[in-house]
């Protein structure tokens, strides 16, 4: 592991992964300023560059766009109360009574430093972690994949929305969509009903933009929000003790966004509500949060950033996505040939470290660029979204044909972009779906592996043998339910 982390030091260091990452940066922060469009549109839309660069630059590409498009999220949220991501809710408490105050610009600078702050951290601690994992999952054989992969859709299906049941349907739903095709055990066909074009199953870019991207896009023009009033005085920065005064509040939500990192399902949105809450109840003067307090958008900034990289890990050494973009992530590696989960780390070890590697970097060029660029985003909350909506538009269906220039694939985009605003429209949240979608290939497959190794008697084998797989999947339903009962605790307006 050593070598590969030293090989993929010297691999990271390249002038053209610097110059993709940036510009994966700049247009992260660009969507994330716009009101109403989120980061995880703009991962889906641009995710087919991503496909005609090396590994080690489309990859860090992609997580560009994610580190700057969770700040960018703030950008509305502070000057005009419209967050920009679902995690800069928490950051609009006090950011916007901040901007009110005439304070804007400390707001900005306090979301970008607690930011940087966080991501840097749980960074950091990400590749620190992933030697003893890898070298755990290494030991894995089917069996306990299955059991892992098993779990982790329970525990999906526990945290995501309110709604369990539903989470739990849509997982089922997406069970179903992976199923079809060519079994890749015994090579039958499976719910193709005579069509030649779904015999390979159903292709992962259509789904990724359909039921992300597309559903987004609805909202925006569905909604139609009026632009507030943008205040035209930005105030002063930030100064360093200001900063440091709350330095104790971003030490403590780094270390709750990256614990929530860890554990697939749970994401942003919960890690910025668990961090802010923590800090009013840490804090000695709890009624001035939402009042306008620095503290509250250094809290829900460095939760949320905090979980980035530590969502890495359970996607490397797994192959299990920890949310939404972790998942379009995933769909990135596995078209460069990166087949995240136990093999990984043999077969590409040094690309592995190479892009953990580039991901601390990025957080410098993030900072930068970030507080040279902040009065430019800043104003552009106030663009048409008519303009912007056609644009969208034409680059998911361009990005969805680029990528095996097959019409089928503009109809499959259609279909699941209709699919995406029904399940929005009827309150299913559509991550379980394509975690379900994701994750049965390879759980059906260890499961088959296991059957072969058992002879067909698995109660048995696991009853007998596997004793670690067995405790994991007994565990799993009392995990999901004590995860669920966590997330009715989690305040959410």
């Amino acid at each position: 592991m050593i070598d590969f982390f030293i090989e993929g030091f010297g691999m990271a260091m390249r002038i053209d992964t610097f110059v993709v990452m940036a510009l994966g940066l700049f247009c992260g922060m660009l969507v994330g300023a716009l009101p109403g469009f989120t980061t995880l549109m703009a991962m889906a839309i641009l995710l087919p560059i991503s496909f005609f660069l090396e590994p080690i630059v489309g990859i860090p590409f992609l997580l560009g766009i994610y580190k700057g498009g969770m700040f960018g999220g703030s950008i509305p949220a502070i000057l005009v109360s419209m967050p920009g991501t679902g995690a800069a809710v928490a950051t609009s408490r006090d950011g916007y009574a901040l901007t009110q105050k005439g304070k804007s610009r400390k707001a900005l600078d306090m979301a970008l430093f607690a930011s940087v702050f966080g991501d840097t951290a749980s960074d950091i601690f990400t590749i620190l972690m992933i030697f003893p994992i890898a070298l755990l999952v290494m030991q894995f054989g089917p069996p306990e994949l299955f059991a892992v992969l098993l779990m982790s859709l329970i525990i999906i299906a526990a945290t995501s929305g309110s709604n369990p049941i539903k989470a739990l349907i849509m997982m089922l739903l997406g069970l179903w969509l992976a199923s079809i095709g060519t079994d890749p055990l015994g090579g039958v066909e499976r719910f193709t009903f005579g069509i030649f074009e779904l015999k390979s199953g159903i292709p992962l870019l259509p789904m990724l933009i359909g039921v992300f991207a597309i559903p987004e896009v609805a909202k925006v023009v569905m909604e139609n929000k009026k632009v507030r009033q943008l205040a035209t005085v930005m105030g002063e920065r930030l100064t360093f003790r200001e900063f440091r005064a709350s330095f104790r509040t971003v030490c403590r939500s780094t270390v709750i966004g990256t614990s929530i990192g860890i554990i697939p399902g749970l994401g942003q949105v919960v890690a910025a509500m668990m961090g802010y809450s923590a800090a009013k109840n840490a804090s000695p003067t709890p009624e001035k949060f939402g009042e306008g307090e620095l503290e509250g958008v250094a809290a829900a900034e460095a939760a949320n950033n905090a979980v980035n990289g530590p969502t890495m890990v359970p996607l490397l050494t797994l192959g299990i996505p920890g949310d939404n973009v972790t998942a379009i992530l995933l769909g990135a590696f596995v078209a460069q040939g990166l087949r995240p989960g136990p093999q990984l780390f043999e077969e590409q070890g040094a690309v592995v470290f190479a892009i953990l590697i580039a991901m601390v970097f990025a957080n410098l060029m993030f900072l930068a660029i970030g507080y040279l660029s902040i009065p430019i985003f800043s104003r552009l909350v106030t663009i048409k979204v008519s303009v912007l909506i056609p644009l969208v538009i034409m680059f998911a269906f361009a990005g969805t044909y680029v990528f095996r220039s097959d019409s089928t694939d503009l109809l499959m985009l259609v279909v699941f972009g209709i699919f995406g605003i029904l399940a929005k429209a009827a309150k299913f949240d559509v991550m379980p779906l394509v975690m379900g979608f994701i994750l049965g290939p390879p759980m059906e497959y260890a499961f088959g592996q296991t059957v072969a190794m058992t002879n067909g008697d698995v109660a048995g084998f696991f009853l007998g043998e596997r004793w670690g797989a067995t405790a994991v999947l007994m565990a799993s339903p009392f995990i999901g339910y004590l995860l669920w009962k966590r997330m009715q605790r989690v305040p959410t307006d």
